[in-house]
């Protein structure tokens, strides 16, 4: 079998397992987030923090929840690192300096996961599991239940009211995260990832290239269990340095496919969900259908790059190999590195900076689409459905009439706040970047110069923006300026867009519901799938063409 029809075998038999949990997962999270009954583990943590789950909240409530919850999540996190040193199962490890703290706080609380630092040399177990895992739970159910907050938006009318941030979240974790975490860890278990709290073994006699020598420090760790949730919550965060190359993280090829499956499944069900809240599960197969196409485009397009390659010796290998896992191959490798930078999930099972030059251009413009394609959990869906009302009001600016989705009026308040959604991101991004290029400190930490150094400077900010967390990697990005500005890069690529979109949520749900009539754009039907999947592309290309010409492209049409 040629490594081409093996990859596309891989692209098929992973559409039919989403195709398989499509419809189970997504109704059975329409459920979760409708029910009025709480489950006692949740009334005891209800009590526990003194919240009131059937308390109605408004959007100002609902995000005073998520900013002060996310807030006490980075002191908690940044604390733990701190005094690593003092902690049991520590492993010998020294705490973690102040700015790398703050980074990685901050990234894990908003659902990055970025890491400038090598896991297996930094984190000891309780920083690990009691810190870096919990918010890989909690930072995911934070995204859903945004998400949720705006479908009800739609959903409701003439009530400012979006429901509870403490009951969403608490359910997102309890019924929906843990269970599938627990079942996901229990696979990897079986094919061969390890589970343990052991410490740090030394093993030697490896070939160094003239001989038998050398020796190498391996740690154990609770890595499945943290696998897993760091794909089902679209997180990213690896136990070890080499992430999903790691063969402790992903041991085989069945359980990389799996891997992209867990990192997929939630964010294409909650279109499902997001159907069935509304009251049409055909608005949520026109997004589906939306995500679907710009997946399979993106997916076809990195094989085709990276196996219709330039140059003889790439040729002869039957693919740009380098930087990739030879256990899973070229086909693998490029549904991985698309489905983690079209999701916020961010983890790695091959190096994107040794992709070709196209190649590391596609996981670039797949974060810079919003990671919408199928987005992260919940950030994923919330994003498409900004972007479904520009299209709406792109459409109606067509045909002279006032722009309706749902039922909803768009009008002047919803689209400046929409606007500001999509305009945030690329200004963190593109800012961020430019300074970074000006300074005379910080280039000196690209490996590389040219237009490769600077897509590892722009890769860097697009991902942390963007809440993705991967790296292109030749940067070096454990410094004081990088730690800092990736860091705030995070914190405002993640909350500033919430604010708009809870905004949005309780400016729709004040609305009345307007009348279907003859004239009311049909948003179920593929045309306006078509016209939602170009305003996507066209609003990307014109926001970041300029800088994706002095990186990846100058690259790709130089080589």
């Amino acid at each position: 079998m040629g490594p081409v029809l093996a990859g596309v075998l891989q692209l098929l038999a992973l559409i039919g397992a989403l195709a398989l949990a499509y419809l189970p997962l997504g109704n059975y999270m329409a459920r979760v987030y409708s029910s009025d009954k709480h489950l006692r583990v949740e009334k005891w943590i209800y009590k526990g923090i003194g919240a009131d789950p059937n308390t109605e909240m408004r959007w100002p409530a609902y995000l005073r929840g998520v900013l002060a919850f996310s807030a006490v999540g980075v002191f908690f996190l940044y604390l733990l690192q701190r005094i690593q040193g003092i902690l049991p199962g520590s492993l010998g490890f020294s705490s973690v300096n102040p700015a790398q703290s703050f980074n990685t706080a901050v990234s894990f609380v908003t659902n990055t996961n970025w890491q400038s630092y090598y896991g297996e040399q930094t984190m000891g177990h309780v920083v690990q599991t009691a810190g870096l895992a919990v918010q890989n739970f909690v930072s995911a159910a934070v995204g859903i239940a945004v998400a949720v907050a705006l479908v009800r938006g739609f959903a409701r009318s003439r009530t400012g009211e979006l429901g509870n941030f403490w009951a969403d979240l608490v359910r997102g974790v309890i019924r929906i995260l843990v269970p599938l975490s627990v079942v996901a860890a229990i696979v990897l278990v079986a094919c061969g990832a390890i589970q343990n709290f052991s410490g740090i073994h030394e093993v030697g006699q490896f070939f160094n290239g003239h001989g038998m020598g050398g020796h190498q420090q391996w740690n154990g760790g609770a890595v499945a269990s943290q696998e897993a949730i760091k794909e089902i919550g679209t997180n990213g965060g690896g136990y070890f340095n080499a992430n999903s190359a790691h063969p402790f993280e992903n041991p085989t090829p069945f359980t990389n496919l799996f891997e992209i499956f867990l990192l997929l499944v939630i964010p294409f069900a909650l279109t499902r969900t997001f159907g069935v809240m509304v009251g049409s599960i055909k608005q949520g197969y026109a997004i589906l259908a939306t995500m679907a196409t710009i997946w399979v485009g993106f997916v076809a397009l990195m094989m085709w790059t990276e196996f219709a390659h330039h140059g003889s010796a790439l040729q002869i290998a039957g693919g740009a190999l380098e930087g990739k896992e030879q256990r899973f191959g070229v086909g693998a490798s490029s549904i991985f590195a698309v489905s983690t930078t079209l999701t916020s999930t961010g983890a790695v099972d091959s190096f994107h900076s040794s992709f070709t030059g196209l190649g590391g251009g596609i996981t670039m413009l797949g974060m810079q689409l919003g990671e919408i394609a199928p987005g992260g959990t919940g950030s994923g869906l919330y994003g498409m459905l900004i972007m479904a009302v520009i299209a709406v009001f792109i459409a109606g600016l067509m045909v002279g009439r006032t722009p309706e989705y749902l039922g909803k009026k768009i009008g002047t308040r919803e689209m400046k706040l929409a606007a500001c959604y999509i305009l945030i991101t690329p200004a963190l991004v593109l800012m961020f970047a430019a300074a970074s290029m000006a300074l005379p400190t910080p280039p000196h930490s690209m490996l590389n110069s040219g237009a490769h150094g600077f897509s590892e400077v722009l890769y860097a900010f697009t991902s942390a923006a963007n809440n993705n967390g991967s790296a292109f990697a030749g940067l070096n990005a454990n410094t004081d300026w990088f730690n800092t500005m990736t860091g705030l890069a995070m914190l405002l690529g993640r909350f500033l867009p919430m604010v708009f979109v809870l905004a949005l949520a309780g400016s729709l749900a004040e609305q009345k519901p307007v009348p279907v009539t003859a004239g009311t754009l049909r948003t179920e039907k593929p045309l306006f799938t078509g016209l939602l999947v170009g305003a996507i592309l066209i609003i990307t290309g014109l926001t970041y063409f300029p800088a994706l010409a002095l990186g990846p492209l100058a690259e790709g049409l130089a080589s």
